[in-house]
């Protein structure tokens, strides 16, 4: 009996492990990355830098949901945009900052109406 709780105990850790794992958000080190690429430190491509931000913040939505594919998915996506900025940059074709502060405002909680 004593052999097996501490091979339980094991098990569990090792699949606590394996589902924490599924989803590598931490390991993109995202921060990391724009810091060390001088092409997003541009002041012309904060719009990017913001994308990859938010392509990450959703990829720690959809973990804690648990849609591990999805998350998994989008965190490759983010290692791709990240590996290739300045492909990246190019390929961000609308960086418009109005249409960027419009969205953001968008993003903002409304309070319900008011019934008449």
């Amino acid at each position: 009996m004593r052999s097996a709780l501490p091979m339980a105990f094991a098990i569990l850790l090792a699949s606590g492990c394996a589902a924490s794992a599924a989803c590598d958000v931490k390991g993109l080190k995202l921060e990391e990355e724009i810091v060390g690429k001088k092409e997003l430190q541009a002041p012309a491509n904060e719009q990017t830098v913001r994308d990859l931000r938010t392509l990450r913040d959703a990829a720690i939505v959809l973990d804690a949901f648990k849609f591990e594919p999805e998350c998994e998915r989008l965190v490759a996506i983010v290692r791709q945009l990240t590996a290739q900025p300045i492909k990246t940059i190019e390929r961000g074709g609308d960086t418009d900052e109005e249409k960027a502060e419009e969205i953001e405002q968008e993003r903002e909680p409304k309070a319900p109406a008011k019934p008449k």
